[in-house]
C-alpha cells in the first residue's frame, strides 16, 4: 500500500503522536523487567552433567567465576544434522554481547542435546566463540521443556512455553540461573518461542523500517549467516 506523502510539519505531528505509544511501551517494558527480576526462585536439586571440551561439568561449574548464568537452549535439528535457523540467528547476536555479560557477573553458555563433536563442528562453521556444551546424556533439556521424548510426541501435544502445543523433538528457549555463596544453584527465569525475540536485535532494526520483517510466516526470511552467501552466488550464477 503506497504511503501518504506529507510536509515535514505534518510528519513531525504524526511522529510525536506515535512517540507517546513508544514511551508507553518503554515504561511497560521497564515494569515487566522489574517483575521478572522479582520472580521467586527454585533451587535446582538434581545434579546435571554436561559434556564440554574440558570434560564433564556440572551446572554449577558452568557459571565459572560469575554468580549468574544464561543458558541458551539451542535447538539442534537432528533431522538436518545442524543447528536450527532461529537459534543460529540468536547465537549471532549473543557473540558480540558476551564480553559485556562476562564483565557484568553473567556467564553465557549454549546447551544442546546433541553429541559434543557435532556442536563443535557447527560452532567452527559459524565462527562462534561462546562456550557450547552437550546435554546429550542428561535430563536437562527434558526437565526444562525444550526436548521431548517419542512417547510425549506420540500424544500429539507437548508442554512448552507454559502450555500444551504441537510438538517437535527439540525447541528453543532461554533459562537463567543464579548461584549463591554456598554454591547452591537456583532457577530464576525461562522464556520460550517469541519470548526470546528481545535478544535478537535484527528484529528491532527491521521493525523500524518501512517494510518491517516482510514475512509471510514467522521468520520465514531467516537463514544461517553463511547461507545468505550461497543464495547470493546462486542468484549471480542464474543471471
Amino acid at each position: 500500500m503506497p504511503h501518504k506523502i506529507v510536509s515535514r510539519d505534518e510528519w513531525l505531528a504524526a511522529r510525536k503522536a506515535h512517540l507517546k505509544n513508544e514511551k508507553a511501551l518503554t515504561r511497560l517494558r521497564d515494569l515487566v523487567s522489574a517483575e521478572r527480576r522479582a520472580l521467586p526462585w527454585v533451587k535446582v536439586e538434581k545434579q546435571y552433567l554436561f559434556d564440554t571440551t574440558e570434560g564433564k561439568k556440572t551446572l554449577a561449574e558452568l557459571f565459572g567465576s560469575n554468580s549468574q548464568l544464561i543458558i541458551h537452549h539451542f535447538m539442534w535439528r537432528h533431522d538436518l544434522g545442524q543447528g536450527c535457523v532461529s537459534c543460529s540467528l540468536e547465537a549471532d547476536h549473543a557473540e558480540g554481547a558476551i564480553v559485556h555479560l562476562e564483565n557484568h557477573d553473567v556467564t553465557y553458555v549454549r546447551v544442546s542435546r546433541a553429541p559434543l563433536a557435532m556442536l563443535e563442528a557447527y560452532k567452527k562453521r559459524m565462527g562462534w566463540t561462546a562456550k557450547w556444551v552437550s546435554s546429550y546424556g542428561s535430563d536437562f533439556n527434558y526437565d526444562f521443556h525444550v526436548s521431548f521424548t517419542k512417547e510425549q510426541l506420540a500424544k500429539g501435544n507437548v508442554y512448552y512455553n507454559y502450555g500444551m502445543v504441537e510438538g517437535f523433538d527439540e525447541l528453543p528457549g532461554l533459562s537463567v540461573f543464579t548461584k549463591d555463596e554456598n554454591g547452591d544453584v537456583f532457577h530464576t527465569y525461562s522464556s520460550y518461542a517469541r519470548g526470546n525475540e528481545e535478544v535478537n536485535g535484527v528484529f528491532i532494526y527491521l521493525d523500524i523500517t518501512p517494510k518491517g520483517r516482510n514475512e509471510t510466516e514467522i521468520m520465514d526470511w531467516v537463514k544461517r549467516h553463511d547461507e545468505y552467501e550461497d543464495e547470493a552466488r546462486a542468484q549471480t550464477s542464474a543471471a
